[in-house]
């Protein structure tokens, strides 16, 4: 074969190649574009790299060619990303150092150093300690605790705000009696968001165990009702801001926090043992800014 022969054929090739490529490109974008489409509107960041090499292993299809199908993450979004990831990863990364390997009361070192990192992760002034007072531990096992009766005459009936919540919801029960601080409200007509998301997010602490609790009773009672604390599940990184809305549990149960249906589910404490760590320390926001319930980093 001559050499103008050659290249002739080798053209010929080229292009049956190259028209074989755009088939294969036509027929992948026909049979995943609702895949792709889905991608592209909500993770397109997340999984470009691994969406790219999974199609060119399956099919001989060019890089460019999946790039022109699926755009280029979006810088601010982007960013955001990676700096929830690397929040998330220095979370977890403090409770990793700082907790102990049993769950046990922790030194006042520990203390300031997790304070210190959740304050600068979450945003807000977090410590175990505040205007002098502390729990008699700020690291313990968290265990399951019903609903509590929101105004007199408030059953299970009543309680729930959607089906969706009452089908998740219903089964954990309501407490026979009311919680430490009475009613959050009098009447279920004067029912705000803010009572609402009170018993949702709460968690109960035994507050008479506090030191100095037994020398000004009242004055110890006013700090604790309601106030905002963050939970922290050192396993897992969930975190929730709460009120204390209850006093218990007792010291027999071998639990030292409880923690309200929602708590648990979020905080991912809905196993058979319904009992895990959590770290929970106060949060001062004196003029009642941060918004109860789960915390993104």
């Amino acid at each position: 074969m001559s050499q103008k022969q050659y290249k002739a054929h080798f053209v010929s090739l080229k292009k049956k190649w190259l028209n074989r490529q755009n088939e294969i490109q036509k027929t992948l974008l026909d049979e995943h574009r609702e895949a792709i489409d889905w991608l592209h509107k909500s993770s397109k960041h997340v999984l470009l790299g691994s969406l790219a090499s999974v199609v060119l292993m399956a099919h001989p299809v060019s890089a460019a060619s999946i790039a022109q199908v699926i755009p280029s993450p979006d810088k601010q979004m982007d960013d955001k990303i990676h700096n929830r990831v690397d929040k998330s990863s220095a979370l977890m990364s403090a409770t990793k150092s700082y907790l102990p390997q049993v769950v046990q009361p922790l030194t006042a070192d520990q203390e300031q150093m997790l304070g210190k990192k959740f304050s600068d992760l979450f945003g807000m002034k977090v410590s175990a300690e505040l205007d002098g007072k502390r729990l008699n531990r700020s690291y313990g096992l968290i265990g399951a605790e019903q609903h509590l009766m929101r105004y007199p005459g408030d059953t299970m009936a009543t309680h729930f705000s959607t089906g969706e919540e009452a089908d998740k919801f219903t089964s954990s029960g309501m407490a026979p009696g009311r919680g430490a601080w009475g009613y959050f409200v009098q009447s279920g007509g004067s029912l705000s968001q803010k009572d609402i998301d009170r018993e949702k997010y709460y968690i109960a602490v035994p507050t008479f165990l506090a030191p100095g609790y037994n020398d000004n009773v009242n004055e110890y009672y006013k700090f604790f009702k309601f106030h905002k604390m963050l939970v922290v599940n050192p396993e897992n990184g969930k975190s929730m801001v709460v009120v204390i809305g209850d006093s218990g549990p007792a010291p027999f149960t071998g639990k030292h926090l409880g923690g309200s249906p929602e708590v648990m589910r979020y905080l991912e404490r809905v196993d058979g043992a319904q009992k895990g760590p959590v770290v929970y320390f106060f949060i001062d926001d004196p003029d009642d800014k941060i918004p109860l319930g789960p915390v993104n980093l």
